[in-house]
C-alpha cells in the first residue's frame, strides 16, 4: 500500500486495522527521503532509528496499545528542540548542538504515537523567506525546481507537497508557515499564540512565534491539532450561516497578474458554491502593523538567541554566533541588529504596549462589528520566483524587495495572535501555486479549521507536483 494515496485519516485506519504495518511505513519514508532528496529538504534523518522506532510502535499496536497518531510520519523543522536529532536551526555555530529534551510540541506528537522522521532544512534562523540556506543549501520547490518553497519553513512545506511525509511541522513569525504551504501547494496552519506548547524552540520572538502544521488537506491538520492543542474543539462549519469578508483594500491590491487571476476565479467558485461573501476593507492595517512587525522582532531575537544559547550551555557568544552565520542575508540582519542599528527600548516598548494593543483591537473590532466569521485573501501577492533573488523580485515589470513582498498581507495576522490558515487556491498559468488565507478571531481555531475544511471542499484540487 502506497502511503502517499492515504488522507491521515485512512492512513490511521489503514494502520489501527492491520492493513498497513508501521514498519512498512518507515521503509516507505526512507525510500521516499532518497527519492526526493534533490529538493534538500532534509538536514537530519536516521533510517536506523525510524525502523526502530516503528517496530516499538507496531508492538504497542500488538498491544492494544492505540494511539491517535499511531505511526504517521512527521517532520519537524530544525528550530524545534528534538532528542533524537540536532537541533541547529540551519546555522553552521549550531550544527553539534544536541538538545537533551524534546520541544513540548514534539512530546505531544510521541505520546501520541506519531512516527518523527527527522528535521526539516529553513531558512538560516528562520530568518527569511526563501529558504535559500547558504550553509545546508537550497531548499528546491516540487512544483518548479529552480524556485524556493518560501520560508523560513521552506524544507517542512516541500518534503509534504513532493509526498516524502503527510505531516510536518514548521513555525512562524509573520508568514513562516503560510508562505510556503501557499508557494509549495500544500495547507499551512499558524494557530492563536499559546494554542501549542512554546517551550524548547530557537525563537525568533516570543511575542509572535509558534509553531504551526503542514499537511496536504485541512482534514489531515485537524487530528494533529487536536493533540497539539489538546483543548480542541472540532466544529462543522455551516455554509448558509457563513460571513466571510474579502479585504481587497489592501490585501489584494498590488498582486501579480498570476496570483490575481487566480484569486478572482476562486472568489467566483466560493461565490457559486453559496459562500456569502462580503467585501469590506482593513484600509490603515498595514501601517499600523509596520509600527509593530520589525521593531518586535528584531529586538526580541536579540534576547531570545542569547538565552537559548545560555540555558542549553552551547558555549559561545551571540556576537559569535552571528560572526558564523553563513546567509549574507541572516548575517546581515543579525549584525545590524547587534549594531548601530539596533532596535531602541523606547520603540520595543511603544510597539508591545501601544501598537499591537490597537491592531488586536482593529481585527477584533473587524469582526464583531462586522458579524464576520472569517476574512480571507491571497497568502502571498506572488507566485514562487527563482532560487537566489534574495533582495528583489520582479512583480508586473517592476523590481521590488524579496521580504517584505512575500510577508505582506500574513504579517498583520501574527501580530495580532490570530489563527490563519493557508490552503490552496490553484495553479497559476506558469505551473506555480497560489494560495488563499483564512484568518478568524483570536481563539476560534476550530472554527477558521472548519471554514478551511469547508472551502477546501469546494475549491478544485491542484495538480501535485509529481503528478
Amino acid at each position: 500500500m502506497d502511503t502517499r494515496q492515504l488522507s491521515v485519516t485512512n492512513f490511521l485506519q489503514a494502520v489501527t486495522s492491520g492493513s498497513l504495518s508501521i514498519t512498512e511505513v518507515a521503509e516507505q519514508t526512507s525510500a521516499a527521503i532518497e527519492d526526493r532528496k534533490n529538493l534538500n529538504t532534509i538536514i537530519s534523518s536516521n533510517e536506523k532509528l525510524l525502523a526502530e522506532n516503528a517496530l516499538t510502535l507496531q508492538q504497542k499496536l500488538s498491544d492494544k496499545n492505540i494511539l491517535p497518531l499511531h505511526g504517521l510520519p512527521v517532520l519537524v523543522k530544525d528550530n524545534i528542540d528534538t532528542e533524537d536529532f540536532p537541533t541547529s536551526a540551519a546555522c553552521p555555530a549550531l550544527s553539534e548542538h544536541q538538545p537533551k529534551v524534546d520541544a513540548g510540541v514534539v512530546r505531544r506528537l510521541k505520546e501520541a504515537g506519531a512516527l518523527i522522521v527527522g528535521k526539516a532544512n529553513m531558512h538560516e534562523l528562520a530568518f527569511g523567506i526563501t529558504s535559500n540556506n547558504a550553509f545546508t543549501g537550497a531548499v528546491h520547490n516540487p512544483y518548479n525546481e529552480s524556485c524556493i518553497p518560501g520560508g523560513s519553513s521552506g524544507g517542512s512545506a516541500a518534503a509534504v507537497s513532493a509526498g516524502i511525509v503527510p505531516v510536518a511541522l514548521g513555525s512562524d513569525t509573520g508568514g513562516s508557515n503560510r508562505i510556503p504551504a501557499s508557494l509549495c501547494g500544500v495547507c499551512g496552519f499558524r494557530p492563536s499564540l499559546a494554542r501549542y506548547p512554546d517551550d524548547h524552540l530557537v525563537n525568533l520572538s516570543k511575542t509572535r512565534d509558534t509553531v504551526g502544521i503542514f499537511a496536504a488537506s485541512v482534514d489531515d491538520i485537524i487530528p494533529v491539532d487536536a493533540v497539539l492543542a489538546e483543548n480542541a474543539k472540532p466544529v462543522h462549519a455551516e455554509l448558509q450561516s457563513l460571513r466571510i469578508a474579502v479585504p481587497r483594500d489592501p490585501f489584494f491590491k498590488d498582486l501579480e497578474n498570476e496570483t490575481a487571476k487566480v484569486m478572482e476565479t476562486t472568489l467566483a467558485t466560493l461565490n457559486n458554491a453559496g459562500v456569502n461573501l462580503i467585501e469590506i476593507d482593513m484600509p490603515d492595517v498595514f501601517l499600523l502593523n509596520e509600527k509593530i512587525s520589525f521593531p518586535v522582532a528584531l529586538f526580541e531575537n536579540i534576547r531570545e538567541l542569547r538565552e537559548y544559547l545560555q540555558v542549553n550551555k552551547i558555549g559561545i557568544t551571540l556576537e559569535e554566533l552571528t560572526d558564523n552565520i553563513a546567509s549574507p542575508d541572516v548575517k546581515h540582519i543579525m549584525q545590524a541588529a547587534l549594531g548601530e542599528q539596533n532596535v531602541p527600548e523606547e520603540i520595543y516598548l511603544e510597539a508591545i504596549k501601544v501598537h499591537r494593543p490597537q491592531l488586536i483591537k482593529m481585527y477584533a473590532d473587524f469582526f464583531s462589528d462586522n458579524k464576520i466569521d472569517a476574512m480571507i485573501y491571497p497568502t502571498a501577492p506572488l507566485t514562487a520566483r527563482p532560487i537566489g533573488q534574495d533582495e528583489m523580485v520582479e512583480v508586473n515589470g517592476q523590481q521590488v524587495p524579496t521580504f517584505p513582498s512575500y510577508t505582506r498581507n500574513g504579517d498583520p495576522s501574527s501580530n495580532a495572535g490570530i489563527p490563519s490558515l493557508s490552503i490552496p487556491a490553484g495553479l497559476a498559468s506558469n505551473g506555480l501555486p497560489v494560495g488563499l488565507s483564512i484568518d478568524g478571531p483570536e481563539g476560534l481555531d476550530d472554527e477558521v479549521l472548519a471554514i478551511g475544511s469547508l472551502f477546501d471542499s469546494i475549491i478544485p484540487k491542484i495538480k501535485g507536483p509529481f503528478a
